[in-house]
Protein backbone atom coordinates (compact mmCIF):
# COMPACT_ATOMS: atom_id res chain seq x y z
CA UNK A 1 0.00 0.00 0.00
CA UNK A 2 1.19 3.55 -0.50
CA UNK A 3 1.16 5.64 2.44
CA UNK A 4 -0.21 9.58 1.92
CA UNK A 5 -1.76 12.09 3.86
CA UNK A 6 -4.76 13.78 2.82
CA UNK A 7 -5.65 17.71 4.46
CA UNK A 8 -9.45 17.18 4.30
CA UNK A 9 -10.50 21.73 3.87
CA UNK A 10 -13.79 20.96 5.13
CA UNK A 11 -13.64 17.86 7.16
CA UNK A 12 -16.62 18.52 9.33
CA UNK A 13 -18.70 17.69 6.20
CA UNK A 14 -22.10 15.87 6.97
CA UNK A 15 -21.84 13.75 3.39
CA UNK A 16 -18.66 14.64 1.47
CA UNK A 17 -15.85 13.49 3.92
CA UNK A 18 -17.78 10.27 5.01
CA UNK A 19 -17.74 9.14 1.50
CA UNK A 20 -14.15 9.76 0.98
CA UNK A 21 -13.21 7.95 4.58
CA UNK A 22 -16.09 4.96 3.39
CA UNK A 23 -13.66 4.67 -0.09
CA UNK A 24 -10.13 4.82 1.34
CA UNK A 25 -11.63 2.39 3.82
CA UNK A 26 -12.29 -0.12 0.13
CA UNK A 27 -9.05 0.96 -1.10
CA UNK A 28 -6.65 -1.90 -1.05
CA UNK A 29 -4.03 0.47 -3.13
CA UNK A 30 -3.57 3.67 -0.19
CA UNK A 31 -2.87 3.89 3.72
CA UNK A 32 -1.88 6.80 5.67
CA UNK A 33 -3.30 9.42 7.24
CA UNK A 34 -6.49 11.89 7.22
CA UNK A 35 -6.28 15.34 8.73
CA UNK A 36 -9.43 17.09 9.05
CA UNK A 37 -9.88 20.76 8.99
CA UNK A 38 -12.70 22.61 9.79
CA UNK A 39 -14.15 26.37 10.75
CA UNK A 40 -17.04 24.20 12.51
CA UNK A 41 -14.35 22.26 14.50
CA UNK A 42 -16.88 20.47 16.75
CA UNK A 43 -18.31 18.97 13.28
CA UNK A 44 -14.89 17.66 13.03
CA UNK A 45 -14.23 15.79 15.71
CA UNK A 46 -17.91 14.14 15.29
CA UNK A 47 -16.76 12.74 11.99
CA UNK A 48 -13.30 12.08 13.76
CA UNK A 49 -15.64 9.40 15.74
CA UNK A 50 -17.26 7.92 13.29
CA UNK A 51 -14.30 7.35 11.38
CA UNK A 52 -13.23 5.03 14.04
CA UNK A 53 -16.18 2.80 13.13
CA UNK A 54 -16.25 3.30 9.39
CA UNK A 55 -12.29 1.99 9.08
CA UNK A 56 -13.21 -1.11 11.30
CA UNK A 57 -16.68 -1.90 9.69
CA UNK A 58 -16.61 -5.43 7.71
CA UNK A 59 -14.89 -5.35 4.30
CA UNK A 60 -12.45 -2.48 5.23
CA UNK A 61 -9.46 -3.05 3.32
CA UNK A 62 -7.01 -0.19 4.29
CA UNK A 63 -6.72 2.09 7.93
CA UNK A 64 -5.94 6.03 8.00
CA UNK A 65 -5.41 7.31 11.20
CA UNK A 66 -8.00 10.21 11.07
CA UNK A 67 -7.21 13.49 13.09
CA UNK A 68 -8.18 17.21 13.71
CA UNK A 69 -6.38 20.15 13.61
CA UNK A 70 -7.64 23.76 14.14
CA UNK A 71 -5.08 25.37 12.49
CA UNK A 72 -5.00 25.50 8.27
CA UNK A 73 -1.05 25.32 8.16
CA UNK A 74 -0.83 22.79 10.61
CA UNK A 75 -3.44 20.35 8.96
CA UNK A 76 -1.68 20.74 5.42
CA UNK A 77 1.66 20.10 6.71
CA UNK A 78 3.24 17.39 4.55
CA UNK A 79 0.09 16.83 2.97
CA UNK A 80 0.35 14.85 -0.41
CA UNK A 81 -3.53 15.66 -1.32
CA UNK A 82 -5.86 18.37 -0.39
CA UNK A 83 -9.54 17.71 -0.41
CA UNK A 84 -11.67 20.69 -0.55
CA UNK A 85 -15.71 20.67 0.31
CA UNK A 86 -16.92 23.67 2.01
CA UNK A 87 -20.13 25.19 2.67
CA UNK A 88 -19.44 29.25 2.23
CA UNK A 89 -20.83 30.57 4.92
CA UNK A 90 -23.68 29.03 7.15
CA UNK A 91 -27.06 27.82 5.76
CA UNK A 92 -28.54 30.19 6.47
CA UNK A 93 -26.85 31.84 3.70
CA UNK A 94 -28.54 30.30 1.17
CA UNK A 95 -31.35 32.56 1.94
CA UNK A 96 -29.73 35.15 -0.18
CA UNK A 97 -29.06 33.00 -3.44
CA UNK A 98 -32.21 32.07 -3.75
CA UNK A 99 -35.31 33.64 -1.67
CA UNK A 100 -33.70 37.15 -2.55
CA UNK A 101 -34.49 36.57 -6.50
CA UNK A 102 -37.51 35.05 -5.53
CA UNK A 103 -38.60 38.50 -4.34
CA UNK A 104 -38.11 39.56 -8.08
CA UNK A 105 -39.63 36.63 -9.69
CA UNK A 106 -36.34 34.62 -10.91
CA UNK A 107 -36.55 31.06 -9.50
CA UNK A 108 -33.56 28.79 -9.39
CA UNK A 109 -33.62 24.82 -9.00
CA UNK A 110 -30.50 24.77 -7.45
CA UNK A 111 -29.02 28.38 -7.04
CA UNK A 112 -25.29 27.11 -6.48
CA UNK A 113 -23.88 27.17 -10.28
CA UNK A 114 -25.38 30.71 -11.95
CA UNK A 115 -28.16 32.54 -11.96
CA UNK A 116 -28.14 35.46 -9.16
CA UNK A 117 -27.81 32.90 -6.86
CA UNK A 118 -24.88 31.05 -8.32
CA UNK A 119 -23.21 34.38 -8.31
CA UNK A 120 -24.33 35.39 -4.54
CA UNK A 121 -22.55 31.93 -3.32
CA UNK A 122 -19.53 32.89 -5.90
CA UNK A 123 -19.06 35.86 -3.96
CA UNK A 124 -18.53 34.19 -0.90
CA UNK A 125 -16.59 31.01 -1.64
CA UNK A 126 -14.17 32.70 -4.19
CA UNK A 127 -11.83 34.52 -1.44
CA UNK A 128 -12.00 31.44 0.91
CA UNK A 129 -10.81 29.23 -2.02
CA UNK A 130 -8.28 31.98 -2.96
CA UNK A 131 -6.86 32.07 0.32
CA UNK A 132 -6.79 28.33 0.89
CA UNK A 133 -4.66 28.30 -2.63
CA UNK A 134 -2.18 30.97 -0.71
CA UNK A 135 -1.96 28.44 2.03
CA UNK A 136 -1.45 25.24 0.03
CA UNK A 137 1.39 26.85 -2.08
CA UNK A 138 2.94 27.66 1.08
CA UNK A 139 2.62 24.94 3.44
CA UNK A 140 2.35 21.89 0.62
CA UNK A 141 3.22 23.32 -2.95
CA UNK A 142 3.06 19.93 -4.31
CA UNK A 143 0.39 18.54 -2.88
CA UNK A 144 -3.04 17.69 -5.57
CA UNK A 145 -6.16 19.53 -4.96
CA UNK A 146 -9.49 17.89 -5.16
CA UNK A 147 -12.13 20.64 -4.76
CA UNK A 148 -15.56 19.49 -4.65
CA UNK A 149 -17.32 22.63 -3.64
CA UNK A 150 -19.60 24.46 -5.83
CA UNK A 151 -19.92 26.93 -7.82
CA UNK A 152 -17.41 24.32 -9.09
CA UNK A 153 -15.54 26.69 -11.95
CA UNK A 154 -15.81 29.77 -9.72
CA UNK A 155 -14.15 27.80 -7.16
CA UNK A 156 -11.66 26.01 -9.20
CA UNK A 157 -10.70 29.27 -10.83
CA UNK A 158 -10.49 30.99 -7.63
CA UNK A 159 -7.48 28.51 -6.81
CA UNK A 160 -5.56 29.17 -9.79
CA UNK A 161 -5.98 32.75 -9.91
CA UNK A 162 -4.56 33.50 -6.21
CA UNK A 163 -1.80 30.68 -7.51
CA UNK A 164 -1.38 29.72 -11.19
CA UNK A 165 1.51 26.79 -10.29
CA UNK A 166 -1.49 25.18 -7.82
CA UNK A 167 -2.15 21.22 -8.83
CA UNK A 168 -5.59 21.83 -8.88
CA UNK A 169 -8.86 19.87 -9.78
CA UNK A 170 -12.59 19.89 -9.95
CA UNK A 171 -14.30 17.38 -9.56
CA UNK A 172 -18.12 16.90 -10.33
CA UNK A 173 -20.30 13.38 -10.79
CA UNK A 174 -23.28 15.22 -12.71
CA UNK A 175 -21.57 13.51 -15.75
CA UNK A 176 -21.89 9.81 -14.12
CA UNK A 177 -25.67 9.97 -13.88
CA UNK A 178 -25.86 10.73 -17.46
CA UNK A 179 -23.85 7.26 -18.08
CA UNK A 180 -26.54 5.53 -15.92
CA UNK A 181 -29.26 6.90 -17.74
CA UNK A 182 -27.76 5.33 -20.82
CA UNK A 183 -26.87 2.62 -19.32
CA UNK A 184 -30.58 1.88 -18.18
CA UNK A 185 -31.89 2.93 -21.80
CA UNK A 186 -29.06 0.54 -23.10
CA UNK A 187 -30.13 -2.41 -20.77
CA UNK A 188 -33.82 -1.90 -22.25
CA UNK A 189 -33.35 -1.78 -25.70
CA UNK A 190 -30.85 -4.75 -26.26
CA UNK A 191 -32.55 -6.50 -23.94
CA UNK A 192 -28.78 -7.16 -21.46
CA UNK A 193 -27.71 -7.11 -18.30
CA UNK A 194 -27.28 -3.52 -17.17
CA UNK A 195 -23.83 -2.28 -17.96
CA UNK A 196 -21.95 -0.56 -15.69
CA UNK A 197 -21.46 3.07 -16.63
CA UNK A 198 -17.65 3.13 -16.85
CA UNK A 199 -19.08 0.83 -19.96
CA UNK A 200 -20.70 4.10 -21.69
CA UNK A 201 -17.75 6.50 -23.16
CA UNK A 202 -18.99 9.91 -23.22
CA UNK A 203 -17.07 12.77 -24.96
CA UNK A 204 -18.23 15.91 -22.98
CA UNK A 205 -17.89 19.61 -23.64
CA UNK A 206 -18.66 22.59 -21.55
CA UNK A 207 -18.45 24.05 -18.34
CA UNK A 208 -19.14 22.36 -15.24
CA UNK A 209 -23.35 21.71 -14.52
CA UNK A 210 -24.00 23.13 -18.43
CA UNK A 211 -21.95 19.85 -20.33
CA UNK A 212 -22.96 17.83 -23.43
CA UNK A 213 -22.42 15.09 -24.92
CA UNK A 214 -21.01 14.96 -28.02
CA UNK A 215 -20.92 11.60 -28.52
CA UNK A 216 -21.92 8.55 -26.45
CA UNK A 217 -20.35 4.90 -26.87
CA UNK A 218 -21.16 1.42 -25.75
CA UNK A 219 -18.53 -1.59 -27.22
CA UNK A 220 -17.77 0.41 -29.72
CA UNK A 221 -20.83 1.15 -31.05
CA UNK A 222 -21.82 5.33 -31.11
CA UNK A 223 -25.50 5.31 -29.72
CA UNK A 224 -26.30 8.91 -29.55
CA UNK A 225 -27.74 8.73 -32.87
CA UNK A 226 -30.36 6.09 -31.58
CA UNK A 227 -30.94 7.65 -28.47
CA UNK A 228 -31.78 10.34 -29.70
CA UNK A 229 -34.45 8.66 -32.31
CA UNK A 230 -36.15 6.43 -29.99
CA UNK A 231 -37.04 9.66 -27.29
CA UNK A 232 -40.24 10.31 -26.45
CA UNK A 233 -41.69 13.07 -25.54
CA UNK A 234 -43.06 13.80 -21.77
CA UNK A 235 -46.20 15.11 -21.52
CA UNK A 236 -46.34 18.21 -19.19
CA UNK A 237 -49.63 16.88 -17.27
CA UNK A 238 -47.90 13.60 -16.12
CA UNK A 239 -44.31 14.86 -15.37
CA UNK A 240 -45.91 17.69 -13.01
CA UNK A 241 -47.62 15.31 -11.52
CA UNK A 242 -44.71 13.26 -11.10
CA UNK A 243 -42.61 16.35 -9.74
CA UNK A 244 -45.18 17.62 -7.35
CA UNK A 245 -45.21 13.78 -5.88
CA UNK A 246 -41.44 14.25 -5.14
CA UNK A 247 -42.02 17.19 -3.40
CA UNK A 248 -44.51 16.06 -1.56
CA UNK A 249 -41.93 12.98 -0.40
CA UNK A 250 -38.81 15.58 -0.52
CA UNK A 251 -37.30 13.60 -3.35
CA UNK A 252 -35.42 17.02 -4.72
CA UNK A 253 -32.98 15.14 -6.93
CA UNK A 254 -34.41 13.37 -9.04
CA UNK A 255 -35.18 14.20 -12.71
CA UNK A 256 -36.29 12.10 -16.14
CA UNK A 257 -33.65 13.72 -17.98
CA UNK A 258 -36.33 15.60 -20.22
CA UNK A 259 -34.19 18.67 -20.12
CA UNK A 260 -31.20 17.33 -21.38
CA UNK A 261 -33.11 15.26 -23.92
CA UNK A 262 -34.66 18.70 -24.75
CA UNK A 263 -31.41 19.63 -25.77
CA UNK A 264 -30.66 16.54 -27.70
CA UNK A 265 -33.52 17.48 -30.24
CA UNK A 266 -33.45 21.16 -30.55
CA UNK A 267 -29.37 20.84 -30.73
CA UNK A 268 -27.93 17.18 -31.50
CA UNK A 269 -26.33 17.28 -28.47
CA UNK A 270 -27.21 15.52 -24.82
CA UNK A 271 -27.31 17.37 -21.78
CA UNK A 272 -24.94 15.44 -19.34
CA UNK A 273 -25.74 17.36 -16.24
CA UNK A 274 -28.59 16.59 -14.32
CA UNK A 275 -32.05 18.65 -15.27
CA UNK A 276 -31.96 20.49 -12.33
CA UNK A 277 -28.35 21.61 -13.11
CA UNK A 278 -28.88 22.07 -17.27
CA UNK A 279 -32.09 24.83 -16.43
CA UNK A 280 -30.07 27.34 -15.10
CA UNK A 281 -28.12 28.37 -17.64
CA UNK A 282 -31.09 29.17 -20.09
CA UNK A 283 -34.39 31.39 -19.33
CA UNK A 284 -36.74 29.10 -20.51
CA UNK A 285 -37.43 26.36 -18.23
CA UNK A 286 -37.39 28.61 -15.17
CA UNK A 287 -40.04 31.20 -16.11
CA UNK A 288 -42.38 29.25 -13.49
CA UNK A 289 -42.32 27.39 -11.63
CA UNK A 290 -45.11 25.34 -13.33
CA UNK A 291 -42.79 25.15 -15.87
CA UNK A 292 -39.94 23.70 -14.73
CA UNK A 293 -42.39 20.94 -12.88
CA UNK A 294 -43.95 20.25 -16.58
CA UNK A 295 -40.00 19.36 -17.22
CA UNK A 296 -40.37 16.85 -13.71
CA UNK A 297 -38.18 18.82 -12.54
CA UNK A 298 -38.84 19.98 -8.81
CA UNK A 299 -36.88 23.15 -6.98
CA UNK A 300 -35.19 22.80 -4.04
CA UNK A 301 -36.18 24.90 -1.50
CA UNK A 302 -34.23 26.77 1.06
CA UNK A 303 -36.73 25.67 4.03
CA UNK A 304 -35.88 22.02 3.66
CA UNK A 305 -31.92 23.25 3.13
CA UNK A 306 -32.18 24.45 6.64
CA UNK A 307 -34.32 21.47 8.07
CA UNK A 308 -31.54 19.48 6.59
CA UNK A 309 -28.68 21.78 8.35
CA UNK A 310 -30.45 21.86 11.20
CA UNK A 311 -30.22 17.89 12.12
CA UNK A 312 -26.61 17.02 11.22
CA UNK A 313 -26.24 14.06 12.64
CA UNK A 314 -29.05 12.19 10.12
CA UNK A 315 -26.95 11.74 7.04
CA UNK A 316 -24.08 10.92 9.53
CA UNK A 317 -26.02 8.08 11.02
CA UNK A 318 -26.26 5.92 8.05
CA UNK A 319 -22.67 5.96 8.19
CA UNK A 320 -23.10 4.43 11.61
CA UNK A 321 -25.92 1.54 10.52
CA UNK A 322 -25.10 0.46 6.74
CA UNK A 323 -22.73 -1.83 5.69
CA UNK A 324 -19.75 -0.39 4.17
CA UNK A 325 -20.44 0.31 0.70
CA UNK A 326 -18.73 2.16 -2.12
CA UNK A 327 -20.05 6.14 -2.94
CA UNK A 328 -19.53 5.99 -6.22
CA UNK A 329 -17.02 9.00 -6.27
CA UNK A 330 -14.10 8.74 -7.67
CA UNK A 331 -11.71 10.76 -5.93
CA UNK A 332 -9.96 7.95 -4.14
CA UNK A 333 -9.75 6.58 -7.71
CA UNK A 334 -7.71 10.03 -8.87
CA UNK A 335 -6.15 9.70 -5.41
CA UNK A 336 -4.52 6.35 -6.10
CA UNK A 337 -3.48 7.01 -9.80
CA UNK A 338 -1.58 10.45 -8.72
CA UNK A 339 0.04 8.74 -6.02
CA UNK A 340 1.38 6.09 -8.61
CA UNK A 341 -0.68 3.46 -6.29
CA UNK A 342 -1.86 1.57 -9.65
CA UNK A 343 -0.64 1.46 -13.02
CA UNK A 344 -3.49 1.91 -14.88
CA UNK A 345 -4.81 5.17 -16.31
CA UNK A 346 -7.97 6.68 -14.74
CA UNK A 347 -10.07 7.99 -17.15
CA UNK A 348 -12.62 10.35 -15.72
CA UNK A 349 -13.87 14.09 -15.95
CA UNK A 350 -13.06 17.26 -14.50
CA UNK A 351 -12.79 20.97 -14.65
CA UNK A 352 -9.56 22.61 -14.96
CA UNK A 353 -8.18 25.82 -17.01
CA UNK A 354 -8.30 25.42 -20.51
CA UNK A 355 -5.09 24.25 -21.82
CA UNK A 356 -6.49 23.70 -25.65
CA UNK A 357 -8.83 20.70 -24.77
CA UNK A 358 -11.60 23.18 -25.68
CA UNK A 359 -10.91 24.54 -28.71
CA UNK A 360 -13.39 26.88 -28.61
CA UNK A 361 -13.23 28.34 -24.71
CA UNK A 362 -10.22 30.64 -24.12
CA UNK A 363 -7.13 29.84 -22.53
CA UNK A 364 -7.46 29.63 -19.05
CA UNK A 365 -11.25 29.58 -18.50
CA UNK A 366 -11.99 26.71 -16.50
CA UNK A 367 -13.47 23.92 -18.71
CA UNK A 368 -14.72 20.67 -18.21
CA UNK A 369 -13.77 17.50 -19.96
CA UNK A 370 -12.37 14.13 -20.03
CA UNK A 371 -8.51 13.38 -19.10
CA UNK A 372 -6.27 10.76 -18.39
CA UNK A 373 -4.80 10.89 -14.68
CA UNK A 374 -1.71 8.79 -13.38
CA UNK A 375 0.98 8.79 -11.03
CA UNK A 376 1.68 13.09 -10.68
CA UNK A 377 0.31 13.60 -13.92
CA UNK A 378 -3.11 14.79 -15.29
CA UNK A 379 -3.53 15.29 -19.39
CA UNK A 380 -7.09 16.95 -20.56
CA UNK A 381 -8.87 14.94 -23.52
CA UNK A 382 -9.47 17.31 -26.29
CA UNK A 383 -13.20 18.30 -26.28
CA UNK A 384 -15.98 17.33 -29.11
CA UNK A 385 -16.80 20.60 -31.06
CA UNK A 386 -20.18 21.34 -29.59
CA UNK A 387 -23.20 22.97 -32.53
CA UNK A 388 -22.73 26.99 -32.91
CA UNK A 389 -25.83 27.70 -30.85
CA UNK A 390 -24.83 25.65 -27.81
CA UNK A 391 -20.99 27.01 -28.04
CA UNK A 392 -22.75 30.49 -27.94
CA UNK A 393 -24.71 29.34 -24.48
CA UNK A 394 -21.34 28.41 -23.51
CA UNK A 395 -19.50 31.68 -24.43
CA UNK A 396 -21.63 33.61 -22.61
CA UNK A 397 -21.66 31.47 -19.35
CA UNK A 398 -17.69 31.77 -19.90
CA UNK A 399 -17.98 35.60 -20.00
CA UNK A 400 -19.83 36.03 -16.55
CA UNK A 401 -17.58 33.77 -15.21
CA UNK A 402 -14.56 35.57 -15.79
CA UNK A 403 -16.24 38.90 -14.89
CA UNK A 404 -16.97 37.90 -11.76
CA UNK A 405 -14.19 35.94 -11.13
CA UNK A 406 -12.27 39.10 -11.81
CA UNK A 407 -14.61 41.32 -10.11
CA UNK A 408 -14.66 39.54 -6.54
CA UNK A 409 -10.26 38.62 -7.22
CA UNK A 410 -10.06 42.63 -7.31
CA UNK A 411 -12.77 43.61 -5.14
CA UNK A 412 -14.68 45.22 -8.12
CA UNK A 413 -18.60 45.29 -6.99
CA UNK A 414 -19.83 46.85 -10.67
CA UNK A 415 -17.59 44.45 -12.57
CA UNK A 416 -19.39 41.75 -10.55
CA UNK A 417 -22.84 43.53 -11.52
CA UNK A 418 -21.78 43.53 -15.36
CA UNK A 419 -21.87 39.34 -15.03
CA UNK A 420 -24.79 39.54 -12.77
CA UNK A 421 -26.56 42.07 -14.85
CA UNK A 422 -26.58 39.83 -18.30
CA UNK A 423 -26.82 36.71 -16.46
CA UNK A 424 -29.73 34.77 -19.04
CA UNK A 425 -31.81 34.42 -15.59
CA UNK A 426 -31.82 37.90 -14.75
CA UNK A 427 -35.24 38.16 -16.94
CA UNK A 428 -36.59 41.47 -15.11
CA UNK A 429 -35.54 45.26 -15.57
CA UNK A 430 -32.67 46.61 -15.80
CA UNK A 431 -34.32 48.85 -12.15
CA UNK A 432 -35.34 45.40 -11.45
CA UNK A 433 -32.13 43.68 -11.75
CA UNK A 434 -29.87 46.88 -10.12
CA UNK A 435 -32.55 46.63 -7.09
CA UNK A 436 -31.85 42.73 -6.84
CA UNK A 437 -27.92 43.04 -7.18
CA UNK A 438 -27.87 45.63 -4.48
CA UNK A 439 -30.31 43.91 -1.81
CA UNK A 440 -27.60 40.77 -2.13
CA UNK A 441 -25.07 42.97 -2.02
CA UNK A 442 -26.04 44.33 1.50
CA UNK A 443 -27.08 41.06 2.24
CA UNK A 444 -23.74 39.57 2.12
CA UNK A 445 -22.18 42.05 4.72
CA UNK A 446 -18.87 42.50 2.85
CA UNK A 447 -15.92 44.21 4.40
CA UNK A 448 -14.85 45.60 1.32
Amino acid sequence: MKQVKITYIGGGSQQWALRLMADLALSDKLTGSLVLYDIDHAAALKNREISARIFDKPGARSHFTVEVEDSLDEALEGADFVVISIEPGPTEKRFIDLKIPEKYGIYQTVGDTTGPGGIARAIRSIPSMAEFARHIMAVCPDAWVINYTNPMAWCTGALYAAEPDIKALGCCHEVFHTQEMLAKWIAETYKVDLPSRQDIKLDISGVNHFTFATDAVWKGRSILTEFAAAMTEGEPESLSRIALEREAKEEWFTSEFKIAEDFLARFGVLGAAGDRHLAEFVPWYLSSKAEINSWGVCMTPYEWRIKRANNPDEARQKYLEEDLAPSGEEGVLLLEALAGATDELVRTNFNMPNMGQNPDAPVGTIVESYGLISKNKVEPIGCGILPTAVQALEDRVLEIQQLVLDGVMNRDKEMIFAGFAIDPLNTVSPRAARAMFDEIWSALALDW
